[in-house]
């Protein structure tokens, strides 16, 4: 199937969840109804997707891709660690937002960024998913400032190691 390895997650009795690796362009058909609605398919295509070290993960209902989270070991001069990865392009299809599943990628992505010995993880996040971020203990970091035709956003990062 899509990728190299993966874990099944039990959210109830009735719903299993798996996120395994995808590749970059698996990534679109979350990626553009949810993060370039209305934008052309080649907006989903992310500088750094296909560079060896950068992780693209997909979370799936059944056979189904309903979210997708991609980690690029990218630095941020805001931040004195050495071993720094940045969380890009995370979504979740509309009709299963808000019942835990971003928590799912999000929790898999650090697990996977500790074993890597990675010391921090930081995002751009927009102005509407900053709680989310916030609630799974990232903190804001700076101004806001506008990304042109996306919008507001916040830089976001975590410790990692304190999981």
């Amino acid at each position: 199937m899509f990728g190299y390895g993966f874990h099944l997650f039990k959210m109830s009795n009735t719903e299993n969840f798996e996120i395994t690796r995808i590749t970059a362009t698996e990534t679109y058909p979350v990626r553009h109804p949810v993060l370039r609605a209305g934008k052309p398919l080649k907006t989903c295509a992310f500088t750094g997707d296909d560079v060896s070290t950068t992780i693209h993960l997909g979370l799936f209902d059944k056979k189904r891709l309903i979210g997708v989270l991609s980690l690029m070991k990218i630095s941020n001069d805001l931040f004195f660690q050495t071993s720094q990865y940045q969380l890009r392009g995370m979504a979740i299809l509309k009709s299963y937002q808000g019942k835990g599943l971003g928590n799912l990628l999000i929790n898999e992505s650090e697990h996977i960024l500790t074993n890597k010995n990675i010391d921090l993880v930081w995002c751009n996040a927009r102005i509407i998913a900053v709680n989310f971020y916030i609630r799974n203990g990232y903190k804001v970091i700076g101004a806001p400032f506008e990304i042109p035709e996306i919008g507001k956003h916040y830089v976001m990062h975590k410790t990692l190691g304190q999981i």
